[in-house]
């Protein structure tokens, strides 16, 4: 199993319980597939730099998992498809990465 670090950005003006289900819906896709999932960190919203599909604000969430890729395959296939989804991203990380959540809020304060 590898290493694996997702990035989904959602519409900001959906609701933070339609977001948590889809997150709920992404982390049980995993599982189902056989992964051993990590951290969840939610961001929240954030400013983009420029728009993006019409908008200035995302939220933002990161989840660390362990997984054979076909099931990585499988979730940015999903990803792609979902409409609540503005962008998304799968790394493959590095073994000494995995665990450590950077860049969240909860270390900024």
């Amino acid at each position: 199993m590898r290493p694996y670090e997702v990035m989904v950005i959602f519409d900001a003006e959906l609701e933070l319980d339609v977001v948590r289900a889809a997150i709920d819906r992404y982390v049980a896709l995993l599982t189902e597939k056989g992964a051993e999932l990590g951290s969840v960190d939610h961001w929240g919203k954030r400013r983009f730099a420029y728009r993006l599909k019409h908008r200035w604000e995302g939220y933002y969430v990161i989840l660390q998992a362990r997984s054979e890729p076909p099931a990585m395959d499988e979730l940015g296939r999903v990803l792609g498809l979902a409409d609540e989804v503005l962008r998304h991203k799968v790394l493959r990380i590095p073994e000494s990465v995995y665990g450590k959540t950077v860049g969240s809020r909860a270390e900024a304060s």
